[in-house]
């Protein structure tokens, strides 16, 4: 080795020595502190980062539908101090929440985050299976009671196996796209069952839709000849949202949320039913915001609906730290 690369050998070793000797007597800030997100306020976030959080406890109950002649499981997600022996006489509001055309009960759990969101509320969550059949009694096949099974046996089941309210005040339905048209017709058809009903891109206009308006084969025609029959059926006028609003008493039904993304195929048919609520002074609050028939906006404005529940249902938010996405 040459006497210059010696020399500058030498000068490195020694100058990373002083830094190092310099930086345990505190002359000098470690390198990492110049960085803003760590030292004294990021180790306090990474402690706070660090603190537990807390996910809703999901349950699957295999219920027997002697209704509709099929088990028709569903999920319950139930609050964080449940178990609790604090709890243990306590009764909590129950929020039904329905699934969509060609879903099932474990859409809700599996492709939102539900438990984390709902771990802020003092709420039993229930996410029932309603097959394709538009939680309608069906017009053409006997055994597709999907508003009876919701009524008679859903809601009593549940409220028989867990600690649930069983007032109207204690009960909320919402749903998206077919389930939110089963919820605010629920809400319509039976508004001393729920105080609340909401729908994220709710399928208003089903029940007017007939053989000639579908005429691509497939779920969604199949479904809705199979349900609600020929153009005017007796079952088509008993389900129609829009017909059911302007029939209603104002004054007697629940409150309604309604929520549809602008880019939405079901878009118009959600303000045509927001104009008949103005039109009949019927109480409820419309979100319109950028968005499609998709789960990434019914993840995010499941939030909403959830938040506007619980105020309805008069449990404010817990004070507890949902689990991140």
């Amino acid at each position: 080795m040459n006497k210059y690369l010696r020399g500058l050998l030498i000068f490195v070793l020694v100058s990373v020595i002083a830094l190092g000797a310099a930086a345990r007597n505190g002359e000098i800030e470690p390198m990492l502190s110049a960085s803003p997100t760590v030292g004294t306020s990021a180790t306090a976030q990474l402690q706070a980062d660090a603190t537990p959080v807390k996910t809703a406890r999901v349950q699957t109950i295999q219920f027997e539908s002697k209704l509709v002649g099929k088990t028709l499981p569903y999920n319950v997600l139930l609050p964080i101090d449940y178990q609790q022996p604090a709890a243990k006489t306590k009764r909590y509001p129950v929020v039904y929440l329905l699934h969509g055309l060609t879903g099932h009960y474990t859409n809700w759990v599996e492709k939102t985050q539900l438990a984390n969101y709902s771990a802020a509320y003092d709420v039993i969550i229930v996410t029932p299976e309603g097959n394709d059949g538009w939680y309608t009694d069906s017009a053409t096949v006997a055994s597709d009671k999907y508003e009876s099974y919701i009524l008679q046996e859903l809601i009593p089941d549940v409220e028989k196996r867990f600690r649930a309210g069983s007032k109207r005040e204690d009960r909320a339905i919402a749903g998206l796209s077919m389930g939110g048209y089963g919820a605010i017709k629920f809400g319509l058809k039976h508004p001393e069952k729920f105080a609340f009903a909401a729908a994220l891109s709710g399928a208003f206009g089903v029940a007017s839709w007939t053989e000639q308006d579908l005429k691509d084969p497939g779920a969604i025609r199949d479904s809705i000849m199979q349900t609600f029959g020929p153009a005017n059926s007796e079952t088509r006028a008993a389900n129609d949202v829009l017909k059911l609003a302007r029939e209603a008493k104002p004054e007697l039904l629940p409150f309604f949320f309604i929520d549809c993304g602008s880019e939405d195929f079901l878009f118009s048919d959600n303000r045509q039913f927001i104009d008949l609520l103005l039109e009949r002074k019927i109480q409820h609050e419309y979100r319109q915001l950028p968005g499609s028939h998709s789960w990434q906006f019914w993840d995010s404005q499941v939030q909403e609906v959830l938040r506007v529940a619980a105020k309805k249902l008069g449990q404010p938010a817990a004070t507890i730290k949902p689990a991140a996405p």
